[in-house]
């Protein structure tokens, strides 16, 4: 019972595993230490189960880790695992400190969530798996309401479960920087003073941003930051006079109209602000990946947005990140190679999307899919839901959620150009941690299982061959340790949810 679905799961005719009073985690191989103590944290803080790590070989009725480059599945080392549970013990192998990871999220969801059982069993598999994609994402809008320090941790926390390995912070927008810059102390100053609704704003200090992609990264999770641009700026607008055409620092913004503020193109201010941040949020991010935005830029003209484009991304190039930007950056023709598109069009793509993601491709790049009406995490569950947004032919369902597959959106564009998939959560209408994990979870199960679990075998038949029921069997399982870890989530009609849970 396990989401996302793994490659193979085989129970055997074995007796069950017996978690007992003097079980231990032994482990071997460089980072399967840290693993460990991240797997002794949640059976202590899930089951009130203490076991100790130890480097040394396992004993009967111990869990083993080990890391070694001979380990894992053939041919996918960087991130695949072995799970194998018997009588005896159990243990993960993989090639790496990410794949036991991967290892360890699996068995925690066989382990019985209740853990009232004394002994505590776990039922006899064998697991040889990994993932479609290098990249499985959500995204978490910072900019619109603000979120401290601890609420991230806890929403890494909760998509580790599903085994996602990246988290998009949308750092920068038109209510709120929330990004520390110590070149530029007023757009934190002012442009994150506030939020959407004239609320009480925020921002990470730069050691609190080290902080955070140090929480995700011991997790395996790598933070990619958004600074959003040319459009949605005007908290910069509001910061720094000079970066507008008159001279005049427009007001502060808490509305969530889009598209009506722009950088200006081929400014001097303007460039020396670029230079500032960008290298200031390449220097702070270790991941590869450093997304501009690039979206709804109504203010700009196309000119303007093709020149302003093309040297924000060269910047970030300079500065050894890889640029990201939305599927609106394919206008541009001289993107740094391998720059990384995000598409947030329909299944079915309107105006210029489709050829827009594909301009990526064709400059030497790679696409992320983020369809807005299937994997947006924002848009309402169901008519009349007093949180959350409808204007991607909302509502969205679960189902709907799960029955899709990114290489049958885009002509042309199939896995060998896809870099994976992500959930974005904007939060015009989410003002707090609840909020955003009830909007998040169980949707993001779905897009997670579709980034990991292998494409359907019939692709002309998505939806049979996702076999929703079975998912939602899986997932009432999953949200047994959502409610043990006190995760928020909302309880759609479409699951068969266990007794006892959170309404």
């Amino acid at each position: 019972m396990v989401v996302p679905r793994p490659v193979e799961l085989e129970s055997t005719t074995d007796a069950p595993f017996v978690l007992g009073p003097t079980a231990r985690i032994s482990v071997a191989g460089a980072g399967a230490e840290s693993v460990a103590a991240l797997l002794r944290d949640a059976l202590r803080s899930d089951c009130r189960r203490e076991l100790v790590v130890v480097i040394e070989p396992p004993e009967y009725g111990d869990i083993a880790i080990v890391v070694a480059d001979h380990e894992g599945p053939e041919g996918h080392r960087e991130e695949g695992y072995s799970l194998d549970v018997a009588a005896e013990g159990v243990r993960i192998g993989a090639a790496t400190a990410a794949g036991a990871f991967h290892g360890v999220q699996t068995l925690r969801q066989l382990v019985p969530a209740s853990c009232s059982d004394d002994p505590l069993t776990i039922d006899a598999v064998r697991v040889r798996d990994y993932p479609r994609y290098a990249y499985r994402g959500a995204m978490l809008d910072v900019a619109r309401h603000f979120f401290p320090v601890r609420d991230v941790e806890r929403f890494i926390d909760a998509i580790a479960l599903l085994k996602v390995n990246h988290l998009h912070l949308h750092l920068t927008d038109d209510q709120g920087w929330r990004l520390e810059i110590l070149s530029r102390p007023e757009l934190t100053r002012i442009g994150g003073s506030t939020a959407v609704g004239g609320g009480a704003g925020g921002f990470y200090t730069q050691d609190e941003y080290r902080g955070l992609v140090a929480y995700a990264a011991e997790r395996h999770i790598a933070i990619v930051p958004e600074i959003d641009m040319p459009g949605h700026t005007n908290a910069a607008l509001a910061s720094y006079p000079e970066l507008n055409p008159d001279g005049d620092a427009p007001e502060l913004y808490t509305g969530t109209t889009v598209g009506f503020s722009t950088l200006l193109t081929g400014d001097e201010a303007t460039e020396r602000f670029l230079a500032d941040v960008i290298g200031e949020v390449a220097a702070l991010t270790p991941g590869r990946l450093l997304h501009i935005g690039g979206d709804e830029c109504l203010s700009t003209s196309r000119g303007d947005f093709v020149r302003f484009i093309e040297h924000a991304a060269a910047l970030v190039a300079a500065a050894g990140k890889t640029p990201v930007g939305w599927h609106e950056m394919g206008a541009c023709d001289a993107l740094p190679a391998g720059t990384v598109g995000q598409y947030w069009d329909f299944r079915t793509p309107r105006g210029n999307a489709a050829e827009d993601i594909l301009s990526f491709v064709r400059q030497g790049g790679a696409a992320i899919m983020s369809p807005a009406d299937v994997a947006y995490l924002d848009i309402v569950y169901a008519e009349g839901d007093a949180i959350g947004q409808d204007w991607a032919d909302g509502p969205t369902s679960l189902s709907a959620a799960l029955q899709w597959d990114p290489a049958r959106i885009v002509p042309g564009l199939g896995d060998a150009h896809i870099l994976g998939v992500e959930a974005p959560l904007w939060t015009e209408t989410v003002e707090t941690i609840e909020q955003a994990e009830e909007m998040t979870f169980p949707r993001l199960a779905a897009v997670a299982e579709i980034g990991w679990s292998p494409a359907p075998a019939d692709t002309e038949q998505v939806e049979a061959a996702r076999d929703f029921p079975a998912f939602a069997r899986r997932l009432a399982a999953v949200a047994e340790h959502w409610d043990a870890s006190g995760t928020s989530y909302r309880r759609v009609a479409e699951v068969p949810w266990p007794e006892g849970a959170r309404p």
